[in-house]
């Protein structure tokens, strides 16, 4: 086997990502040895007595500006030859499927989760190889966008989902949405799972899925056809 996806992920608040990554998938991925994941506390790398990680912004303004010098520590003690450091920010690309792809690709993951106004714009000049938004909102700080990506990153490595290509038959993987699902009972308090599935005739089933894939998307997700 590979080695595994190394994850580090720096930012001041690790516990939140404790539970996070100790259930489901990223737990039994990280014990079949094809991820292996680091919270890196950033106020383990401050210099003063109250661990300061952030300060006015020059130029005055609203709220906090996390420090350079915290961050470039943090960033420097777990950096390796293959890593790549994503700075998870509003101003970044949006995420999506090609995006999960690509970094599943990686051999280490560094993500920086920003805080209060965002990070000294140096880090972002000397440290960040990415820039990552999940969507146009505000959230208090990058660790749950980080959590988002993980999970979407880790589930696309060989062997963590079973090999029975699961991932490749999911929403956005083939740039589109899912066909409908069904499962037992075939028949629930009136609501009957389509004949075509009960069939066994398998070529007409995959055709069907198509046909669905394809009317759902364009019903709910028409952009995504461009």
């Amino acid at each position: 086997m590979s080695a595994p996806l190394a994850i580090d992920v720096i930012t001041i608040f690790p516990g939140m990502l404790k539970g996070f990554l100790e259930e489901s998938m990223l737990k039994r991925a990280a014990e079949l040895g094809h991820v292996r994941f680091r919270a890196v506390d950033l106020r383990d790398f401050t210099e003063d007595r109250h661990r300061t990680t952030d300060d006015r912004p020059y130029g005055g303004g609203p709220g906090m500006v996390m420090k350079p010098e915290p961050l470039f520590r943090a960033v420097e003690s777990v950096m390796t030859e293959n890593a790549r450091v994503v700075l998870m920010t509003p101003q970044g690309r949006r995420f999506d499927q090609s995006e999960a792809v690509r970094l599943a690709r990686e051999k280490h993951l560094i993500f920086i989760c920003g805080h209060y106004e965002g990070v000294d714009e140096r880090v972002r000049e000397a440290l960040v190889d990415d820039e990552i938004s999940v969507g146009d909102y505000v959230l208090t700080n990058g660790v749950l966008p980080a959590a988002v990506v993980i999970d979407a990153v880790v589930r696309l490595l060989p062997g963590v989902l079973g090999g029975d290509g699961s991932a490749e038959q999911e929403s956005f993987s083939g740039g589109g949405l899912e066909y409908a699902q069904y499962t037992r009972p075939a028949v629930f308090r009136g609501m009957s799972v389509p004949e075509i599935l009960l069939s066994g005739d398998h070529e007409r089933i995959a055709r069907w899925r198509e046909q669905e894939a394809k009317r759902r998307t364009q019903e709910r997700r028409p952009d995504l056809l461009d």
